[in-house]
């Protein structure tokens, strides 16, 4: 059993879309690095969410309070653009409406779509950001095929380590993956644009972060702090790392609130320093409840850990490197 879950958790085709009932989209922006990423849950999905960041961007996370009324969503959407991007959402609600996808409520369906976004305006024109035909768009583009991952859909103009300037930063993206133990299959779903490093949750080894003054190696954002290097003043917001934990188990919406927040812990494995005040970290849970199974809560929380961090180093991995406007930005790939 050893062997196969650590053959599984390993395995770089590993995605999201192996949980059965969720498919992935993105819409890529090619006018300048933005874009936005949808995971559609046809049959509806118990949710939760656990939005740890202090300067978050979100839309219809009440709703999903276990003691709140509505107990399942029809599709998650991740987004570039800061605040603008929440206006991808109502190209989703568009596109669900069309399939005939939604909670009934009476003459007609309400498609429930939270959403979370992260500030990827340092790339080009900041008039250019994901909207509703954006979000339509990403949506006519989901399957349950293997999700592009790097600089695509909310990934686009994701940048990581700005916590000593934008110009010492690298570029990020947006990661998945996915484990199985016991009949049970859980994926995430990530899109890093975070203030800290990226560390591989492994070794412990920095994928993308901070460089020093020459660009040419890591500064290691945590020991630089704790040496006492002042970090560059930055606007509150401009970070932020974003994803969608889903899985085959029968949830509640209190235990799909549970994983949310323990796969919080994913978060704090492959980033450091994370959910600072800076960053607007938030993280949803979906249950599709396929397998028919419903877990043991203990090792679905520990899945839900172990898969965000896996889907975080994957993200900064995958980027590839971008120069706009003057500011170039290396991905993982070129500081080895």
């Amino acid at each position: 059993m050893d062997n196969e879950f650590t053959m599984t958790q390993h395995s770089p085709d590993s995605c999201i879309t192996d949980v059965a009932g969720i498919e992935v989209g993105h819409f890529t922006e090619t006018r300048r690095p933005t874009g936005c990423t949808v995971v559609i849950t046809r049959a509806g999905a118990v949710a939760g969410v656990d939005v740890r960041g202090a300067a978050p961007g979100t839309r219809e996370t009440d709703l999903l309070s276990p003691t709140n009324l509505v107990d399942k969503v029809h599709a998650v959407l991740l987004a570039g653009g800061s605040a603008w991007g929440l206006d991808a959402a109502a190209g989703v609600m568009r596109w669900l409406e069309e399939q005939g996808i939604g909670l009934e409520v009476g003459p007609g369906r309400i498609p429930i779509v939270p959403a979370a976004v992260l500030f990827d305006l340092y790339l080009g024109d900041t008039r250019i950001r994901p909207d509703a035909q954006a979000g339509y768009a990403a949506c006519a583009a989901a399957s349950r095929s293997k999700a592009a991952q790097g600089n695509v859909g909310a990934g686009a103009g994701a940048v990581i380590g700005k916590i000593f300037g934008a110009e010492r930063a690298m570029k990020g993206g947006i990661g998945s993956a996915s484990l199985s133990v016991n009949g049970i299959t859980m994926g995430a779903l990530i899109a890093c644009n975070a203030l800290g490093d990226v560390v591989d949750p492994f070794t412990q080894k920095i994928i993308a972060g901070a460089r020093t003054p020459d660009g040419r190696s890591f500064l290691d954002s945590r020991r630089a702090l704790l040496a006492g290097e002042p970090p560059k003043r930055l606007v509150p917001g401009t970070n932020t790392t974003i994803g969608i934990i889903a899985t085959d188990a029968v949830l509640t919406k209190a235990q799909a609130t549970r994983l949310a927040t323990v796969g919080h812990d994913g978060y704090a494995r492959s980033i450091n320093p994370a959910h600072t005040m800076l960053d607007g970290d938030a993280l949803f849970a979906l249950g599709t409840g396929a397998s028919g199974r419903s877990g043991d809560m203990m090792v679905l929380a520990t899945m839900a850990a172990e898969v965000v961090a896996i889907a975080v180093a994957r993200a900064a991995r995958a980027a590839r490197a971008v120069t706009e406007g003057g500011l170039h930005l290396p991905a993982a790939g070129d500081m080895q």
